[in-house]
């Protein structure tokens, strides 16, 4: 039967690969506490175990196929938070994010040296250490161009699936533990307490926290005005603004049997009944008891939406919530969340809106349409993919990165195809910041290019090193775990200083900083359940972008520092 198996995996290698992906998927599922390997570490390890038990021919076509499709999701994704960080967005995330890749670069160079480990453990040994896989794929594709013999430039990819294996783990925990545990402890600071203070200086009332949720929440609700109402002789401007630090708007009012629209100079009087928007809490709490409420289904039949927004207008940027609602145009808008990139980002007062972020507005169907366009432009589900800017970008990027050649000292660096369309993609994604219907492509299928894409990659980069990985771990030893822990610790402990002592970070946003800046997004999910509160994904935001793409060149880098 396992003969059989073996001899069917060798003669459908394509079967074989769907295979590796569902067991890497499957392996990566586990976890403990907050500490998981994920999908694409277990596709490496269930590559390495199928390679173990059948030697399966591997494409370098295919490898090369899904490995740029990863590469321009990427750049796609993170194109306008890179693209941000670099103008003007985070400027502190942004100078740790390249302190702490330079530094996790220079340690792994330095460890490789003092071990003595060939390219492929030395691009292994950066990929796990600062738990990047994408790093493999560049690392790949510069063994591929050392001019090497075949025999050769596959023993060193071996090497390099072997040493992430042994690293990855501790560089994805030990980035969960500093964040969460080691770095508070040589802050002197209570998380809770930091975050706490962190809030409230964005306008988050700690103390309330329904009210943190209650400025997404939209309500409408009617009311009659009695005889001797507070009101009653007010304009509707002027009654909006009674409660300053909430936002209330009256959309129309019903007087006698008309129903008329609430215009900001309209005069209110007693016995109207009028339709009131705002937070629920709001509402209930300082307008329920002083007023009557009504139902009236005819007065309350307003046509509400919600819309995802993407911010464009260059007015905007840099400006935050609490500014924005002032003006004319946000009458009866609420928002509901913010998206930078792929994170959530806390909705608060004192929290400053970027060109690129998806804002999802409520409110009447008519003013949510007037504040998009104010804003930029709706986003609508698509299932269409823009295959020709895909194609173009791909190609175009690839090419851009065989010619493009510089010398850095003594050693001459290609920039390579994969870099080339990393860029691309990071091209491409500004791009759609400026002009949101070019080169669109829906969520899901990014998604896809990201996570499959690479998961197969890592996968069959396993099934290439399966048949030596025993023979290359007894090479290494347990020196290779060791300098691992260095490769991972460094970068952190410096990039701690580095924010504490000379960018003088907030505590909070440092941590998320320290968690982007390695990649690590369960570190940053850590440090906010540890603190109980959202605000370390401000940090994060920035630093993520930058040293997603830096640590991604890095694995060219080594092979040809190494090598050389």
């Amino acid at each position: 039967m396992l003969a059989w198996l073996e001899q069917f995996l060798v003669r459908y290698p394509e079967l074989a690969l769907f295979l590796v992906i569902a067991a890497g998927y499957w392996i990566g599922s586990f976890r403990i506490g907050t500490f998981t390997i994920g999908p694409v570490t277990g596709a490496l390890f269930a590559g390495l175990l199928v390679g173990q038990f059948a030697r399966i021919p591997v494409s370098s076509m295919t490898k090369s196929f899904l490995f740029l499709l990863f590469l321009f999701g990427v750049g796609y994704s993170v194109g306008p938070q890179f693209v941000l960080a670099l103008k003007r967005n985070g400027v502190k995330p942004l100078l740790l994010a390249i302190c702490v890749s330079l530094v996790g670069l220079a340690a792994s160079v330095l460890v490789a040296r003092i071990l003595g480990l060939d390219a492929g453990f030395a691009a292994g040994l950066l990929s796990g250490g600062l738990t990047q896989s994408a790093a493999m794929g560049t690392a790949t594709d510069a063994i591929n161009g050392l001019g090497l013999p075949s025999a050769d430039r596959e023993r060193l990819i071996a090497h390099m699936a072997v040493a992430d294996a042994v690293c990855y783990i501790f560089g994805y925990a030990g980035v969960i533990l500093f964040c969460t545990t080691i770095a508070p402890a040589l802050l002197k600071i209570d998380l809770k307490a930091e975050a706490r203070k962190l809030e409230h200086s964005l306008g988050m009332d700690s103390a309330r926290p329904d009210l943190a949720s209650a400025w997404r929440k939209f309500e409408l609700r009617a009311y009659r005005l009695a005889e001797g109402a507070r009101l009653a002789g007010m304009s509707v401007a002027v009654a909006e603004t009674l409660v300053p630090e909430q936002r209330l708007f009256i959309h129309r009012i019903r007087r006698g049997q008309h129903i008329i629209d609430a215009m900001p100079n309209l005069m209110l009087e007693a016995g109207d009944v009028v339709a009131l928007s705002g937070p629920r809490q709001v509402i209930v709490e300082l307008i329920g008891p002083l007023a009557e409420e009504r139902e009236d289904r005819e007065l309350l039949d307003i046509p509400v939406t919600s819309a995802d927004v993407l911010v464009i207008n260059p007015d905007l940027a840099g400006s935050n919530l609490n500014d924005i609602s002032k003006q004319e145009w946000t009458r009866g808008i609420y928002v509901r969340s913010i998206k930078r990139g792929d994170e959530q980002i806390p909705v608060a007062a004192n929290v400053t809106i970027e060109r690129g972020d998806m804002l999802r507005i409520v409110g009447p169907d008519a003013l949510v349409q007037s504040a998009a366009s104010r804003i930029g432009v709706v986003i609508a589900p698509s299932g269409t993919i823009d295959f020709v800017v895909l194609g173009a970008a791909i190609f175009l990027g690839g090419l851009a990165g065989v010619l493009a050649t510089f010398s850095v000292g003594n050693v001459k660096i290609n920039l390579s195809t994969s870099v080339g369309v990393l860029l691309a993609g990071l091209l491409v994604g500004y791009l759609r910041t400026r002009y949101p219907l070019f080169g669109r492509i829906p969520d899901g299928a990014v998604t896809l290019m990201t996570s499959l894409g690479l998961a197969a990659f890592v996968g069959l980069t396993g099934i290439q090193a399966g048949p030596t990985f025993f023979a290359a771990l007894r090479e290494t030893g347990l020196g290779l775990f060791l300098g691992g822990v260095a490769v991972t610790l460094l970068p952190q402990f410096i990039g701690l200083f580095f924010g504490h002592l000379v960018l003088r970070m907030n505590p909070i946003h440092l941590l998320g900083a320290l968690a982007g800046a390695q990649t690590v997004t369960a570190a940053m999910a850590a440090v906010q359940e540890r603190s109980g509160s959202p605000v370390a994904v401000l940090g994060y935001t920035p630093a993520y972008p930058v040293a997603n793409i830096l640590l991604t060149m890095w694995g060219s880098i080594i092979v040809l520092v190494v090598a050389g």
